[in-house]
């Protein structure tokens, strides 16, 4: 079984270095090749990517959320 979020001890750690952790690990991840994603799949994110590209003015840049969650306590 695997160690819990209790168990690692990350329950005592403070928010900040939780999200220091989950970047950490989320960084560490490796990435999927192409080859891992179905057609129908890379089909969607194009057509979501060409859409953002044509209208980014919904979107959040993501050093702006960031910096919103880490000014958070």
């Amino acid at each position: 079984m695997s160690p819990t979020f209790i168990d690692l001890g990350i329950d005592q750690l403070s928010r900040e270095d939780r999200l220091q952790l989950l970047d950490d690990i989320w960084d560490s991840l490796t990435p999927k090749t192409d080859e891992d994603i179905p057609e129908g799949l890379r089909e969607e994110l194009d057509r979501r990517l060409a859409a953002a590209d044509a209208d980014p003015s919904p979107g959040i840049p993501w050093e702006e959320v960031r910096a919103k969650l880490w000014d958070k306590t």
